[in-house]
């Protein structure tokens, strides 16, 4: 069966038919998808079943795993996963929802903010995979918004304003707006902002969009409330609703976007309910600014 794509939403999000992800892709198959990621930056396979070694592997096709250290505070043997996904739900290593109060269900609730994965690494991730595994009964919707067609939409003065910017993208931005201030200097050293361009062009379709991400706490050259308020102006714009599509999860959906011109976040959910998502993220393969303008 051939593969086929249904557009879902007026500028971006596909549907893809005709695909097994239980097994091997071919090189015309792998072909196929990329160039629909390329044109709608998210894609949504229903109906896979999948292992986390054959989510992995799907994930491969598209270049090497993103490590993941660095990415959260959860430390490794503490880990409920071990295949090599990053864990993506609200449970802990005994299989059990996290406590309203525990550290991580604390921090991970940043991913409530809009953002693009790996905004925070000097190197930022290019595809994201994510398997619903368990859904939650009420709520948990993730929200994704097309950057390219928000910067499209700017007026040119903004567009000539913003060119040529650079942010600071750091975990202890967007987790700190929420409130969470609590790290060990280990964290604060891992987590040390980078740099990365306020506007991306995608190196296959040479399209502009908008790098916005809750991530990006300044700007330089800028005074912090100044950045701010622009940072804020233009997630406002981009976030807007003929620019978003919501996917409400059922279980075995897996959805995969593209850092590099999309933004996302989950809606709340119970927390009381067990909620498994699990990540495999596909690493960059170039800075989007040099980084050592940022010592």
């Amino acid at each position: 069966m051939a593969i086929s794509i249904r557009q879902l939403h007026p500028h971006f999000f596909g549907e893809v038919s005709g695909v097994d992800l239980r097994r091997p892709l071919t090189r015309q198959e792998a072909t196929e998808i990329e160039a629909g990621m390329d044109k709608y930056a998210v894609l949504l396979f229903r109906d896979q079943d999948i292992t986390d070694e054959q989510q992995l592997a799907f994930a491969l096709n598209f270049g090497e795993r993103e490590n993941p250290r660095g990415g959260n505070i959860v430390k490794p043997q503490d880990s409920r996963l071990s295949t090599g996904l990053n864990d993506v739900s609200n449970l802990g290593k005994d299989g059990r929802p996290l406590p309203r109060d525990h550290r991580a269900h604390l921090f991970n609730l940043g991913n409530c903010l809009w953002h693009s994965d790996s905004s925070f690494r000097p190197i930022p991730a290019k595809f994201s995979l994510l398997s619903a595994r368990v859904v939650n009964p009420k709520g948990g919707n993730t929200e994704f918004a097309d950057m390219r067609a928000a910067y499209d939409a700017l007026d040119d003065e903004t567009k000539a304003e913003i060119e040529d910017l650079i942010c600071e993208h750091s975990l202890m931005y967007s987790r700190g707006s929420l409130g969470f201030l609590d790290y060990t200097e280990e964290e604060k050293a891992m987590f040390k902002p980078v740099l990365q361009r306020l506007v991306r062009t995608h190196p296959v379709h040479g399209r502009k969009s908008l790098y916005l991400s809750s991530h990006a706490g300044a700007i330089k050259g800028m005074s912090v409330p100044e950045a701010r308020v622009l940072l804020r102006d233009l997630t406002e714009h981009a976030t807007r609703p003929e620019f978003v599509h919501v996917h409400r999860w059922t279980v075995h959906d897996l959805v995969m976007w593209d850092n590099r011109q999309t933004m996302h976040r989950v809606r709340r959910y119970d927390q009381s309910q067990p909620r498994d998502m699990r990540r495999a993220t596909v690493a960059g393969t170039e800075p989007t600014v040099a980084q050592q303008a940022a010592e």
